[in-house]
């Protein structure tokens, strides 16, 4: 592998349940967020053929348990390093030693990556999407949110790969059970992106780089893949734009390995 220049991409888990994120470049190995058990991680890692031993580093977006709550275990048993700020530490301080820890207050590298983030909109402490790039090649990853601030557009335009939260149809939210003002925190600035904010966002993003697009943390009760799939589709038919590949993550089973 010392002569691949890509990125490989493979969301081992996404939804309410817990969220995971493995990237693979020609020398490191990390994950973003690890919010499912230190075993499942290592046995859909072992899937890849990539040895847990072998993670070098976790970047957490925010703190919230479904990304979170295999973190201890996983780095007790394995020792990555975990990229988060300050705040999110505070958050963890209880379950994660300082000297695993490495805070961000500006992009950084991690052995041949470089890593640069934007702040999100969630009801957390702290909470960051992510792009990663390897020379030519770029991943977007960005979930729980709810919005992305125009401030960041020129940041996220034209990267090989976005992983975008398209987590509720408005109209099933909102004729669904859950109680009034949790649909309201779920639409809310400080909640998700809908089918219809991921399509118009992605819409303004993707370019000619563009290889792959990935609908992230499908809420399980308020969306069907269907729905989202066709969002977008809708969208990038209507702006007359076109990407070769466009993959929903699920829950309970990884995605293949995406390579761009």
């Amino acid at each position: 592998m010392d002569n691949v220049k890509s990125l490989k991409v493979c969301i081992l888990s996404s939804g309410s349940k817990g969220n995971s994120t493995f990237i693979q470049s020609n020398t490191t190995n990390l994950l973003i967020d690890i919010g499912r058990s230190c075993a499942y991680i290592s046995s859909k890692l072992e899937e890849l053929n990539v040895n847990p031993n072998n993670i070098d580093a976790i970047l957490i977006t925010h703190t919230h348990n479904d990304h979170i709550s295999g973190l201890k275990v996983f780095v007790k048993k394995y020792h990555p390093k975990v990229y988060l700020t300050q705040k999110m530490y505070e958050d963890l301080k209880d379950i994660l030693p300082f000297e695993d820890c490495i805070l961000i207050e500006e992009p950084f590298h991690i052995q041949d990556l470089s890593i640069d983030y934007i702040k999100t909109s969630h009801d957390t402490s702290d909470s960051n999407g992510y792009i990663i790039r390897k020379q030519d090649h770029s991943v977007v990853y960005i979930t729980d949110t709810g919005y992305i601030h125009q401030k960041n557009d020129q940041k996220l335009k034209n990267h090989s790969l976005y992983i975008m939260e398209s987590n509720h149809d408005i109209k099933m939210l909102m004729n669904g059970k859950y109680p009034y003002h949790i649909k309201q925190r779920i639409q809310g600035d400080r909640g998700h992106l809908s089918n219809e904010d991921a399509s118009k966002n992605l819409s303004k993003y993707i370019g000619d780089r563009t290889k792959c697009v990935v609908l992230a943390h499908l809420s399980h009760d308020n969306n069907t893949e269907e729905k989202a799939y066709t969002t977008l589709t809708n969208q990038l038919l209507h702006n007359n734009q076109e990407v070769e590949q466009i993959i929903i993550a699920k829950q309970e089973e990884r995605t293949e390995l995406i390579e761009v």
